[in-house]
């Protein structure tokens, strides 16, 4: 866990501050009228932030894996990022991934086994630990959308 908590904090530190220097233009246009922009990219890592820091606390305490299911297209829509400054969807960004950051850190190892259902997938039980370790790489894999060529990572 202390790796991917290292990797994390990082890629923070790091990439709030490329964010930042991109232009408004650049960050706001979108390729095509039904993709995101570079904007809501960034909208869907804070909410992809958002069901992720609710599967890390409830999979502590809850005896029967909390079900928490993402609509990511929904959310985007519903947060409406397009249309909210670039200041503040970074720095929602930020704050969030250091509060995951801050509720990694303090889990105790004998909860990482302990499950979330992500409700979608084939398998919808995850361990604390694997969803820990996939959301860095589900985060470098957008991050490459808004700055290609940032991380040599798959992910599907």
């Amino acid at each position: 866990m202390e790796a991917a908590i290292n990797e994390l904090q990082e890629i923070i530190i790091s990439y709030s501050k490329k964010i930042a220097a991109i232009s408004d233009s650049e960050f706001s246009n979108k390729p095509l009228p039904n993709k995101w922009s570079k904007k809501e990219v960034l909208g869907h890592l804070t909410d992809s932030a958002h069901n992720n820091l609710r599967r890390f606390v409830c999979g502590q305490y809850e005896a029967t894996p909390s079900k928490i299911v993402y609509d990511q297209d929904f959310w985007v829509k519903a947060n409406d990022y397009q249309n909210q400054t670039s200041g503040d969807i970074i720095a929602l960004w930020k704050l969030i991934n250091i509060q995951i950051c801050n509720v990694l850190r303090t889990m105790p190892s004998n909860s990482y086994g302990n499950s979330s259902d992500t409700g979608k997938e084939e398998v919808r039980l995850h361990t604390l630990k694997w969803l820990a370790h996939d959301y860095v790489k589900h985060l470098k894999h957008h991050l490459n959308q808004i700055i290609p060529g940032s991380f040599d990572v798959i992910y599907t």
